[in-house]
C-alpha cells in the first residue's frame, strides 16, 4: 500500500482510507474485526470514526463504532492513524451538539474513551452549522491540540467560503490550523473542483474525499427505473431519502453506466474505476473506502494500482459533466 502525506503537513497516511460509519449496526463488532484485520494486512493504516457513528444516527446507537474501533485497537494503536469527528448530536441535552466550547471539548473526551485512546490524530468539525461562532469552535480545537488530545484539525462538509473564513480566524489568532478537509467528492458531486480544491492546494490542506462509489451507485449494482434494495442505505428512513435525493436518478445512472462499461474495457470493476478516478485527481490524498465484507476490501484496494488511460479520463470528465 502506498503512503502519502497530508498536505504540506508531516503526518503519512496510507493512500485509502478505511470507513467505518457501518460498525455497529449493518456490521457486528466480530464483522467488523474481520475488515479492520484485513485494512492492516493490506496496508491500510488510515480510519474514519465519528461519535455519531454508526448510520443511520440513532441516539440508541450514539458512539458504538467508536467503541468498536477503540476494542480493536488495542495493543496496536500506535500503527493507525484514528481520526474522528464532533458537532453532530449525541446526547439529548442543549450542549450535545454544535461547536460551543463545551460541546467541542467534551465530545472529544468522550471519543477519548470510547476509542481507549489518550489521542485523536485528526480531529474533524463534521459539519459547518455549528451554532456557535466559528472563533468559540476554533478556539476549542486549538486548545485540545494545546493539550495533546488532538494532533491534527479537520473539516468535513465545509464549502470554501467557510474554509477561508476559518483560516481568517486561525490566522488572526494564532491557532492551530486546518491540515485537511473531507468533503464528498466523486464522479457525481464535482463542485468543489471549482474553488474547495483550489484552495486546498494553495493552502496545502489535504483532501480525504467521502462517498468515493456514489453511496454504491457507481459499483453497478443498482438498477435504474428500480426500487432501493429493503437493506441498503437508500431504503433506510429519512437517511434513506437524504441518499435517494443525492444519488437516485436518472442522470446519475448514465454516468454509472459509462463507468461499468470503461471498467470492462480496463478489466477492472466498476468500483475500483471510480476510486482509481479520485486517486488521480492530483488533490486528493486517500479516498474514504467502506467494505461489508473483508474481500470487499481486497478488490476495492486494487484500485491503487490501477492506471486509467487518458482515453477513459476524458470519457469520464465528459459523462460526469453535469456534476462539475
Amino acid at each position: 500500500m502506498e503512503s502519502v502525506r497530508v498536505g504540506r503537513s508531516g503526518l503519512q497516511v496510507s493512500r485509502l482510507c478505511l470507513g467505518t460509519m457501518i460498525f455497529g449496526s449493518q456490521r457486528d463488532q466480530s464483522e467488523a474485526f474481520a475488515i479492520m484485520n484485513m485494512a492492516a494486512e493490506l496496508g491500510i493504516d488510515f480510519l474514519d470514526v465519528a461519535d455519531v457513528y454508526p448510520v443511520p444516527p440513532l441516539s440508541e446507537t450514539w458512539g458504538r463504532t467508536e467503541e468498536i474501533v477503540g476494542a480493536w485497537l488495542q495493543g496496536k494503536r500506535e500503527r493507525f492513524v484514528v481520526a474522528t469527528k464532533c458537532a453532530n448530536r449525541v446526547g439529548t441535552g442543549r450542549n450535545d451538539s454544535g461547536g460551543s466550547r463545551k460541546h467541542v471539548i467534551e465530545a472529544c473526551e468522550a471519543s477519548l474513551r470510547r476509542l481507549k485512546t489518550d489521542r485523536v490524530d485528526v480531529y474533524y468539525l463534521h459539519h459547518s452549522d455549528l451554532d456557535a461562532p466559528m472563533e468559540e469552535t476554533l478556539d476549542a480545537l486549538d486548545r485540545l491540540v494545546k493539550d495533546g488530545k488532538v494532533l491534527y484539525i479537520g473539516v468535513s462538509n465545509f464549502e470554501a467560503w467557510q474554509v477561508a473564513m476559518a483560516m481568517e480566524a486561525i490566522a488572526k489568532s494564532s491557532l492551530a490550523r486546518i491540515t485537511v478537509l473531507q468533503p464528498r467528492y466523486n464522479l457525481l458531486n464535482r463542485p468543489y473542483e471549482r474553488d474547495l480544491l483550489p484552495l486546498a492546494r494553495a493552502a496545502g490542506m489535504g483532501v480525504v474525499p467521502y462517498n468515493p462509489l456514489g453511496a454504491g451507485i457507481l459499483t453497478g449494482k443498482y438498477r435504474r427505473g428500480e426500487e432501493p434494495p429493503g437493506e441498503s442505505r437508500f431504503a433506510q428512513g429519512d437517511y434513506g431519502r437524504m441518499y435517494q435525493g443525492r444519488y437516485w436518478n436518472d442522470r446519475m445512472f448514465d454516468v454509472a453506466d459509462a463507468v461499468a462499461e470503461l471498467a470492462r474495457e480496463n478489466g477492472c470493476t466498476p468500483a475500483q474505476l471510480a476510486v482509481a478516478w479520485l486517486l488521480a485527481q492530483p488533490d486528493v490524498t486517500a479516498p474514504i473506502i467502506g467494505a461489508s465484507r473483508p474481500e470487499q476490501l481486497v478488490e476495492t484496494a486494487k484500485a491503487v494500482g490501477l492506471t486509467l488511460s487518458e482515453a477513459s479520463v476524458q470519457r469520464l470528465d465528459e459523462v460526469s459533466q453535469p456534476f462539475r
